[in-house]
């Protein structure tokens, strides 16, 4: 099996789970906050839609300057939300997909103006950074829905409100 496919499938099964958590964010909800240094539930859910897209964009690189990260801005509504993540992992399954076993196992690199912060085979940014932080984010989104009263659905087992094996 080339390697892109053994990170492309993965991200295919998991965006059925992220987007079903995503689709439960309340527009009405975006701009709260569990507290003052959290991001708003708005911007967690724009950072989980994008990073599939951006970090296909970024991993098609060779690496890239902590200075020109982009961060997550506020979204106007859920829609927008799943539609930024539809785009996304659609771009990240093109863009990854399209690539041999040896582009995954070329050197991506991390710089802050010159300085390697890291540097990895390409496979491990997609690894560790698109797959894993997403995992990541998705739990802490979905700790920000409970907090808000929203039922969460089952992710890799049964949740408090959902058993898809009872």
């Amino acid at each position: 099996m080339p390697l892109a496919d053994t990170i492309t499938s993965e991200l295919e099964r998991e965006a059925v789970t992220t987007r079903n958590l995503l689709a439960l964010v309340p527009t009405d909800k975006l701009t709260w906050a569990p507290c003052g240094t959290s991001m708003t539930l708005g911007v967690l859910a724009n950072h989980i839609a994008t990073l599939p897209g951006g970090i296909a964009v970024v991993g098609a690189m060779d690496g890239l300057d902590l200075n020109n990260l982009k961060h997550a801005a506020q979204p106007e509504s859920t829609s927008a939300v799943l539609a930024s993540f539809d785009t996304g992992v659609a771009q990240a399954k093109e863009t990854i997909g399209g690539m041999n076993d040896e582009t995954l196992m070329g050197n991506w690199s991390l710089t802050k103006e010159g300085k390697t912060i890291f540097a990895v085979p390409r496979i491990g940014l997609f690894r560790t950074i698109l797959l894993n932080h997403l995992y990541h984010h998705r739990g802490q989104l979905s700790v920000y829905l409970r907090m808000l009263g929203v039922r969460i659905p089952s992710i890799y087992g049964p949740s408090a409100d959902e058993n898809p094996f009872a």
